[in-house]
């Protein structure tokens, strides 16, 4: 009729009443009203600390993208300057040490 984990309530009275408590607390079933409170407040700060992260990466992702578009453009405009002669003949010598070794 009424039963909990196979035991009969009604029929077996208190001690199997005290007996279900008992089984409950153990089982994890049943925990007391402090305990679910600090569960619920973990829960919520680190739900918190999350978004807080995802909000973090999003402007770490933003500011990379910023930082490599000015280091493309930081790029063109140095290849776009003439280079002095003398750099061109020590690219020239460090290439040519490079394929004679």
């Amino acid at each position: 009729m009424s039963e909990l984990f196979g035991i009969n309530i009604a029929a077996s009275g208190a001690t199997a009443l005290l007996t279900l408590v008992v089984l409950m607390i153990l089982r994890g079933l049943l925990v007391p009203r402090s305990t679910l409170d600090d569960a619920r407040a973990d829960r919520d700060y680190w739900r918190a600390a999350h978004g807080e992260e995802v909000k973090a990466r999003q402007a770490e992702r933003e500011l990379t993208n910023e930082l490599l578009e000015v280091a493309r453009t930081a790029d063109h405009v140095l290849a776009a300057l003439p280079q002095p002669a003398s750099a061109r003949e020590v690219t020239n010598r460090d290439a040519v040490d490079q394929t004679s070794q």
